[in-house]
């Protein structure tokens, strides 16, 4: 009798997997447009659990090699910046960009470079000498002085935190011409020059805001910096290395925005103004101010790594108010067009860090799994009837309390499994357990890193399953059911090829959602073509 499995029309549709993923199961390679576009998401330049910052940077320079679209590359760095909100990749893009198309680099230039951490980054790039050169070209240095002579006072003494490379060393190989004297004098003391060498300018052409600031600095009591804290409006970093005592920690903390305050809650810890019930008060109110949180448009990932970065000893009404943020923040998701599988990836390598590697080198105490279990609670808060299914070797069997906070249920999604990868293994738990209930479609939170359980005919288990999935689907009258794959690792292997009812997308960001939610509404949104829809 003949093989039924074999000689099924079904399956042999499959298409075969001839690539190997990192961990070395079957896999389908990203075309080189998509890979960047995944890499330029979801890459940090830091250890991952199965690259280092150096292969990243290989392969991205090696798939900028193969994209010889310009327009592509100068859209791409745009969207890396203002959608998946990454700090070095944007800078990596445009300066591979400045080798190539210096009219596009100038265009995008100041979309890219939007504040000062990268403008730093983008000069040590250069210098670095990994990308063709160590020394501004006559161009790049143009797009340099054009940045530096037309940025706000606050914006270049933001610009002025940090070291490796500081502003100052930017200002002196840029040397950009000062547009008047007020200019000239800012740049003078930024570089720490002798009065005398700023003429024609003088001590009394610096910004009011940086007279202000050395007077803050050269203040000797606390209440005297406190009252000159309380008449400026600059960023808090500026002020905190010569605070002298608490009370001038507190005018700070008044300084903060809502998102300065949650990134910073240890360091007022340290410094006592949580121990003052009125700023305790303050701080919860401002974290926890719905307006706020609607308007900045927050992520409710952002809200999890304060929470979980968070000293025991943060008063429990700021903790209370980042997990009322979070709930606030999930009006953010959009809601999608039905319910969906939700495939969690709890295995071993999801434990690594999001954006950076292990131990003391590591930049980040959120790991991959919380970032794919907050997905899944998110998705979950504001689609009630989709179902959450957490994987390694085994699909484990959860339910999810709706009175719970967004939070609690990401931390208990976390805490599952550990051990190898099939990422086959929501749809066929789907399959099996939930054959009579109606999907739009799954979503698969993961790294797409999965080595245990093969497809049919040379195709990967994912696709079988996908495959399984749609026929029931079908049968049931959902026409169209759609796999989306979430790749929050900067790996160019994918469990499923890029077609009409498949997505691949990189990243961990909220533009992520709206992709996601477009592509199940079935306008066939994909992340190049959400790239490509940029207008320069």
């Amino acid at each position: 009798m003949a093989n039924k499995t074999l000689f099924s029309g079904r399956n042999n549709r499959l298409p075969k997997a001839t690539a190997r993923n990192k961990a070395g199961g079957r896999a389908y390679r990203l075309e080189p447009k998509h890979a960047l576009a995944q890499i330029a998401a979801t890459g940090c330049f830091n250890g991952a659990y199965y690259a280092t910052a150096q292969t990243q940077l290989d392969e991205l320079l090696g798939l900028i090699a193969r994209v010889d679209d310009d327009r592509f590359l100068a859209k791409l760095a745009i969207y890396a910046r203002q959608k998946a909100f990454m700090k070095d990749m944007p800078a990596a893009l445009l300066l591979a960009l400045s080798t190539r198309d210096t009219q596009l680099m100038h265009q995008v230039f100041d979309r890219v470079v939007d504040n000062g951490r990268v403008l730093r980054t983008l000069f040590q790039m250069l210098r670095s000498g990994q990308f063709g050169r160590t020394s501004l070209s006559a161009s790049l240095q143009r797009a340099f002085q054009r940045w530096l002579n037309e940025a706000t006072d606050g914006k270049l003494l933001s610009a002025s935190i940090g070291a490796n490379p500081s502003l100052r060393d930017v200002l002196r190989l840029a040397r950009p011409t000062p547009k008047d004297d007020a200019r000239r004098a800012l740049f003078g003391w930024l570089t720490g020059k002798e009065v005398a060498k700023w003429a024609p300018a003088t001590e009394a052409d610096l910004p009011r805001i940086v007279q202000q600031l050395i007077a803050y600095r050269a203040a000797k009591r606390g209440a005297e910096q406190a009252a000159i804290v309380c008449e400026m409006n600059i960023r808090w970093d500026l002020l905190a290395d010569a605070a002298i005592n608490g009370d001038v920690w507190k005018e700070i903390a008044r300084q903060m925005g809502p998102q300065a305050l949650r990134m910073n809650l240890n360091t007022l810890r340290r410094h006592g103004v949580l121990r003052d019930p009125e700023i305790v008060r303050y701080v919860a109110d401002r974290l926890g101010d719905a307006g706020e949180v609607r308007r900045g448009r927050q992520f409710p990932y952002q809200y999890l790594a304060a929470y979980l970065n968070a000293d025991r000893e943060i008063p429990h009404e700021v903790r209370s108010a980042l997990k009322d943020a979070a709930e606030i923040a999930c009006g953010n998701i959009p809601q999608l067009p039905g319910p969906i599988v939700i495939g969690l990836d709890t295995s071993g390598s999801m434990t690594f860090p999001v954006t950076g590697a292990r131990g003391a080198g590591a930049t980040s105490k959120m790991r991959c799994v919380d970032v794919a279990a907050l997905f899944a609670a998110a998705i979950m808060r504001r689609n009630p009837d989709s179902v959450v299914i957490p994987f390694d070797t085994q699909a484990y069997d959860v339910r999810i309390d709706p009175d719970d906070s967004i939070l609690s249920v990401s931390e208990r999604l976390a805490k599952y499994g550990g051990g190898g990868t099939d990422c086959s293994l929501p749809l066929r738990a789907a399959n099996e357990k939930l054959r009579n209930r109606k999907f739009a479609g799954c979503v698969l939170v993961s790294d797409n890193q999965s080595w245990i359980g093969q497809g049919h005919f040379g195709s990967t288990g994912v696709m079988s399953a996908w495959n399984e999935f749609v026929a029931n689907q079908r049968k049931l009258g959902q026409a169209s059911p759609k796999l989306v794959c979430i790749d929050i690792q900067p790996y160019q292997t994918t469990q499923a090829p890029e077609r009409q009812d498949i997505l691949n997308v990189g990243g961990f960001s909220d533009a992520v959602f709206n992709v996601v939610a477009g592509f199940l509404r079935d306008d066939q949104a994909r992340m190049v073509r959400e790239v490509e829809a940029i207008e320069l």
